[in-house]
């Protein structure tokens, strides 16, 4: 593959990329928001409040995505099949973010705060990030080959690319 091509590759996902950084954004507001008020005001334990917030920033990004980014895109599967995709992609991204903090707090020996937060929230997080690009345009809202455009992927007259707002 040329420079040239792969330029245009990478230009050519631009609004992709912008659509799935604004829903993550979102979620990622909705995630710590939640968390501090669930650890202050309400005084739920951390682990409570983090799973929480996780399961709601991981409904707006998936709503931000499937009414967003990727609104014209139908995989011929529920909404619920959908999201339950989407939802394995991200405790996956959470892994990995998990997995950098432990290599290195425990394997390199970098034990400090800045380097768990670097680990954990710098590399972890932009690896995390790659894998759910990955896995949300490939995994969860993709059309399939073999039957886009097939009469059983037409809804009223509109091709499979073009979903709606209800799904």
């Amino acid at each position: 593959m040329s420079w040239i091509s792969l330029r245009a590759r990478l230009r050519s996902l631009g609004p992709e990329l912008l659509g799935f950084a604004a829903a993550g954004i979102c979620a990622y507001a909705v995630d710590l928001g939640l968390f501090i008020w669930l650890r202050g005001p309400v005084g739920l334990d951390p682990l409570t409040a983090k799973s929480l917030s996780f399961v709601a920033g991981c409904s707006v990004a998936y709503a931000g995505n499937a009414l967003g980014t990727y609104r014209r895109k139908a995989a011929g599967v529920s909404r619920l099949r959908q999201y339950a995709v989407f939802f394995a992609v991200n405790v996956a991204g959470a892994l990995v973010q998990l997995l950098c903090i432990a290599v290195s707090h425990y394997g390199l020996g970098l034990t400090s705060q800045r380097a768990d937060t670097v680990s954990g929230a710098g590399v972890g997080m932009a690896l995390a990030t790659v894998l759910r690009f990955w896995g949300t345009r490939t995994l969860v809202f993709r059309v399939s080959g073999r039957t886009a455009g097939t009469s059983s992927d037409r809804t009223a007259g509109r091709e499979a690319t073009e979903a709606t707002w209800t799904g």
